[in-house]
């Protein structure tokens, strides 16, 4: 299964990473793909994108000066099934990746991938006080259909914070 490619363009207002892709995300070649994920449906109602993008149309986020990364780029069934290991072995690159591409802020998709690039234990949720790759670091709750600790109210609340940090006018 080859991997799921990036949508990044410099200079971005935003850039999301998700932890790895999912296996159908990878299948169709889409960024959060799966039904029961709510990445796209969350942009939408936290101010990001004026109508819901679909899946297929993900390459559209970059006209809403948005992009779209994975941390590690193995896809896997579940997010869990990343290794330690494997954030360890992105980090570096990772990092030059945000580097190179400029954005604003990154937003972490889930605690995992920058608990894994970070090293730390105790994140909390929303803005961090450090920087990654000169950008402003965001970790946001992940919007799968897995993570049940959050209903779809509370990442549009969480999403939106960022999308007041970085100017766009979230209704």
């Amino acid at each position: 299964m080859d991997p799921l490619e990036d949508i990044l363009a410099e200079d971005l207002s935003v850039v999301f990473c998700g932890i790895n892709p999912g296996l159908l995300a990878a299948e169709q070649g889409h960024h959060f793909a799966g039904r029961s994920n709510r990445f796209w449906r969350t942009l939408h109602l936290a101010g990001f994108t004026p109508d819901e993008v679909r899946p297929e149309n993900d390459r559209s986020i970059l006209q809403y000066q948005c992009g779209l990364t994975a941390v590690v780029a193995r896809p896997t069934a579940r997010a869990d099934q990343v290794s330690a290991q494997e954030f360890v072995a992105a980090a570096a690159d990772f990092e030059q990746k945000i580097a190179r591409y400029k954005p604003g802020h990154v937003a972490f998709l889930g605690k995992a991938a920058y608990s894994g690039l970070s090293g730390k234990k105790l994140i909390g949720w929303g803005r961090q006080a450090e920087t990654f790759g000169h950008a402003a670091v965001w970790v946001l709750p992940n919007p799968s259909g897995r993570n049940l600790a959050f209903n779809l109210e509370q990442l549009v609340a969480a999403y939106r914070q960022l999308a007041w940090a970085a100017g766009f006018q979230a209704g």
